[in-house]
């Protein structure tokens, strides 16, 4: 369980983030032309999952966009922007903002995704939803770099992130 605090308030996720060298555990979401997506999917490529609660917060809206935009250009590399918002808020948000170089997924179904990466809040006001985290998979499905933002509100280490997917 990691504890992560919003605004100074101290809360808990269910778990811990898979661990780095690890096989990044499978998932189905649901894409916002309502397909089902796993990791099967994205096999072969570069992931980066940036994970938070809701796109309608600015902080997460900041990490879609900045991600879109960094990310994106690297060869062989997918950004997936993972929450529990319905597909449709994920599409209408990235429409609005002309956001093409990501892929967003939503765990609206049955939040099996929250539950096997140990991301969902289990006290507090955001009780369900993910926390902020990134999590770096390589081609072959390995987990080459994770973060668990300790404070909600704050954007997640690009940087590190994305100097993950560089290193082979």
């Amino acid at each position: 369980m990691a504890s992560v605090t919003l605004q100074g308030n101290e809360f808990h996720t269910s778990g811990n983030l898979p661990t780095v060298g690890a096989e990044a555990p499978d998932f189905a979401l649901t894409a916002t032309d309502l397909s089902t997506k796993t990791l099967a999917d994205f096999k072969g490529s570069k992931v980066v999952l940036n994970i938070f609660p809701s796109i309608d917060t600015g902080t997460c809206a900041t990490s879609v966009r900045t991600f879109n935009k960094e990310a994106s250009e690297l060869e062989n590399t997918k950004v997936v922007c993972i929450s529990h918002d319905l597909p449709f808020a994920q599409a209408r948000f990235c429409g609005a903002e002309g956001l093409d170089n990501v892929v967003n997924l939503s765990d609206y179904k049955n939040g099996s995704f929250g539950k096997s990466y140990g991301l969902d809040f289990v006290n507090g006001p955001l009780e369900t939803l993910h926390s902020r985290a990134v999590v770096v998979i390589d081609e072959n499905g390995t987990v080459k770099y994770t973060e668990q933002v300790s404070e909600i509100v704050d954007e997640p280490n690009y940087k590190g992130a994305l100097e993950a997917l560089l290193d082979d």
